[in-house]
């Protein structure tokens, strides 16, 4: 076997028949390219699979305009797996504007148009059509996100579970270790796969609710397309019983099936994470990108560390707890060092570790004691606002950051995941400190989203004054170590509370605190996530209160432009949206203006002084 190739999967019949195969026991279909390394859902399970003794080969973006590609690999002895890739794919082709965008990180050159929208039900009809009644397992965050009624963006309209768009026999929501290691089992014993329905963070299909017992029932799709408030209160209810150790079964009747969701899977523990991120991965793409110039997104992350999952910061537009949960597991420190071993021994290791973290970085703990024994408090927020348990420690992080930067041939252990900067500020440990001096390069990027408080306690997120003290902190901070270091700020715009007055509080914040933020974030209502049912529902599912949404293009252009007020291209929009809101006064000279005005703008407020 070619030495490149030595290590990957197979993706072709030549490199099966090179191991000796013959046949597979699991084949998964990616809308991803194959990408070997632990930053991608497909490779972690493929070598989860392999290291229970499986044989697994991946078709990697199949043409779906054929049953070809389908074909490639044959018919697996116990299923097929399906997933759209790291993203939903509707996300990966869409901008928030609904624009095509013009880059996949995930594919071969970073090409458009490797993958369909809504990836998983064509490839599994596909599958569907060429195999007939072969197992076909779906997962990954689109399935994952789409497993209940979901609201969908792009087409503004709700869609019913994609199980039973996709027509797959079982569905995976969850990260899916241990759920396709039970499933494997059963299949592998001989249960037929209709009969594999004792699996936790799996969802399945029966007729009716007499199938099913010990059930909390949501309300029907119809009842949900039909009427928002139904919509809303059935995403209130799945919401709050994401926890694996209080959360029940749920069941919701689609016309004449009922899809059943049985509680999340239980946390993984430190040497089970250990273990799966010790598999052999090979850290790149596939050899057959190389001609492309493999795969962009492997920069992000080939020399990153993943030191824990789950994430307790609780923000509404987050699908992090539909689908890792709230309750943080991690990786032990002698794991992440022999990793660490690994990436420093690749020929093209510079010397930098680019990120140590998760869904964020300083989240290496539970945000409680309690949580481990009877899980996460049903529907209350860890931290925003804090709760009086939190237990802010950043002590065993702070360790492992300490023994990486101790590493020889280790330059520089950078943190790149999002720092919460109000759970760092109820920390009584030295964590800035040590991330000023040792872990940012000039600047470290931060999330505040946005300064209403309107829209921040919408959003899940500390207010504007929570901000500002860190920022005294971190300015502090860097003055005693004698750097200059900067933060960098994310901003949203549009998000479910925000009216034009909120865009221009924002803009006028930016303004006094002299950024000029590159990037500003349009919200993007992605299935899975509150933010997006208070979009749809105008209802805040939790609460019942009324929530405004921009849905408009031209006020969503508004809001988004505000946020970046001196660009040249944004001088039209943002001055009808200063008009908009009644703030006019920011049109002059003064010190809090945002523009300067226009020669006929200056003669009508001289009109408007004389009286004329």
């Amino acid at each position: 076997m070619d030495e490149r190739m030595q290590g990957f999967l197979p993706m072709s019949r030549t490199e099966m028949a090179k191991r000796g195969w013959d046949a597979l026991d699991f084949i998964f279909v990616s809308g991803d390219a194959y990408v070997d390394h632990p930053g991608f859902g497909a490779a972690i399970i493929c070598r989860v699979l392999e290291a229970h003794g499986y044989r697994v080969g991946v078709i990697a973006q199949p043409d779906w305009h054929s049953t070809k590609d389908f074909r490639r690999l044959g018919k697996p002895r116990l299923a097929f797996l399906v997933s759209s890739g790291n993203l939903d794919s509707q996300l990966s082709r869409f901008t928030a504007a609904k624009k095509l965008r013009r880059q996949d990180a995930y594919s071969p050159g970073g090409r458009m148009n490797c993958r369909p929208e809504r990836a998983v039900a064509v490839y599994t009809k596909r599958l569907r059509e060429t195999w007939g009644s072969v197992p076909i397992i779906i997962g990954g965050i689109e399935a994952s996100l789409r497993r209940m009624t979901h609201y969908d963006y792009w087409r503004d309209e709700v869609r019913p579970s994609i199980l039973l768009e996709s027509g797959a026999d079982l569905l995976i929501y969850g990260m899916g270790e241990k759920q396709i290691v039970e499933i494997a089992a059963e299949l592998h014993a001989g249960v037929a796969i209709a009969h594999v329905q004792d699996v936790r963070g799996t969802c399945y299909a029966v007729p009716n609710r007499d199938y099913v017992w010990d059930y909390l029932e949501l309300p029907s799709y119809e009842k949900a397309v039909k009427d928002k408030r139904q919509f809303a209160e059935a995403f209130r209810m799945e919401y709050l019983e994401q926890d694996p150790l209080r959360g029940r079964r749920l069941i919701q009747q689609n016309a004449e099936i009922c899809v059943v969701q049985n509680p999340p899977a239980l946390p993984l523990t430190t040497a089970e994470m250990d273990e799966i991120y010790e598999l052999p991965y090979r850290y790149t793409w596939h050899p057959a990108y190389d001609k492309a110039g493999g795969v962009p997104a492997v920069a992000e992350v080939k020399f990153g560390l993943v030191s824990q999952r789950g994430c307790f910061g609780g923000c509404h537009f987050c699908a992090i707890v539909s689908h890792q949960g709230r309750i943080i597991q991690h990786r032990s420190k002698e794991s992440l060092l022999a990793e660490a071993k690994r990436l420093i021994a690749l020929p093209d290791f510079k010397g930098y570790i680019h990120d140590v973290g998760g869904p964020t970085a300083n989240f290496y703990e539970p945000s409680c004691s309690h949580q481990l024994v009877r899980g996460t408090c049903r529907g209350k927020a860890c931290l925003s606002p804090p709760c009086e348990n939190l237990c802010a420690d950043h002590k065993e992080y702070l360790s492992v950051l300490q023994s990486l930067r101790a590493l020889p041939g280790v330059k520089k252990v950078f943190i790149r995941s999002g720092i919460r900067f109000d759970y760092l500020q109820k920390a009584e440990d030295d964590f800035l400190e040590v991330l000023c001096r040792h872990h940012i390069s000039g600047q470290v990027r931060i999330a505040p989203e946005h300064v209403s408080n309107r829209v921040t306690r919408l959003m899940g997120k500390s207010n504007k004054a929570v901000y500002l003290r860190f920022v005294q902190a971190f300015e502090a901070m860097n003055k005693r170590l004698g750097k200059k270091q900067y933060l960098v700020p994310y901003f949203m715009s549009s998000h479910p509370g925000s009216q034009i007055e909120d865009a221009v509080e924002l803009a006028e914040f930016i303004h006094e605190r002299g950024y000029h933020p590159e990037q500003v974030q349009d919200f993007i209502p992605t299935p899975g996530t509150l933010s997006t049912c208070m979009y749809y529902t105008g209802i805040h599912p939790l609460t019942g209160e009324k929530v405004y949404s921009a849905k408009t293009a031209e006020e969503k252009k508004m809001q988004r432009a505000l946020l970046q007020y001196w660009l040249p291209q944004n001088d039209a929009i943002v001055r009808r949206a200063l008009y908009a809101a009644g703030r006019s006064d920011l049109i002059g000279y003064g010190k809090k203006c945002l523009l300067r005005p226009k020669k006929r703008e200056q003669s009508k407020k001289r009109r408007k002084e004389k009286g004329i």
